[in-house]
């Protein structure tokens, strides 16, 4: 059986905290606000998962009400929404993703995110594709304001 999985999410650019997306720290005069580390690429990739294995979202399995989560690096929860999947008998196929921002130019971090993102699925990095895009300066993305991601995925089952 293959099943498709969609993820978003967005976060708030602040100063005083890192600017962490895919599991790299990028230098940035801003970060991103959020319970966790606020990996904003590996929280869509974990709703992606989640959704196309029918199990709820981030939210229900990390809420931020939890304090075990607070400061929690992303790749750990990746990694739990894998151990997961495998538990429902299902392994990633592949996970198409985009971030979302003017800033900081992400392109020469994207082979590394992907392969974070790789090793935390336990799949070849040819199973996984990052890229980023601009708004041309519109809404809240393109005034510097936040970063948002989306994440497409197939699940298998094995």
């Amino acid at each position: 059986m293959i099943r498709v999985g969609h993820g978003f999410d967005v976060h708030a650019l602040v100063v005083g905290r890192p600017c962490v997306i895919g599991g790299v720290e990028i230098a940035h005069h801003k970060g991103l606000d959020g319970h966790s580390d606020a990996d904003v690429l590996l929280h869509a990739i974990c709703d992606a998962l989640l959704g196309a294995a029918a199990l709820g979202d981030i939210g229900k399995h990390f809420p931020p009400s939890d304090m075990r989560y607070k400061g929690v690096n992303s790749r750990e929860l990746l990694k739990h929404v894998v151990t997961l999947l495998n538990d429902k008998g299902y392994v990633v196929g592949n996970i198409d993703a985009t971030v979302i921002c003017e800033a900081p130019k992400l392109s020469p971090h994207t082979a590394l995110m992907c392969a974070n993102i790789a090793a935390d699925c336990q799949v070849k990095i040819s199973q996984i594709n990052v890229k980023a895009t601009t708004t041309e300066k519109l809404g809240f993305t393109g005034r510097g304001e936040g970063i948002a991601a989306e994440a497409v995925c197939i699940i298998q089952s094995v």
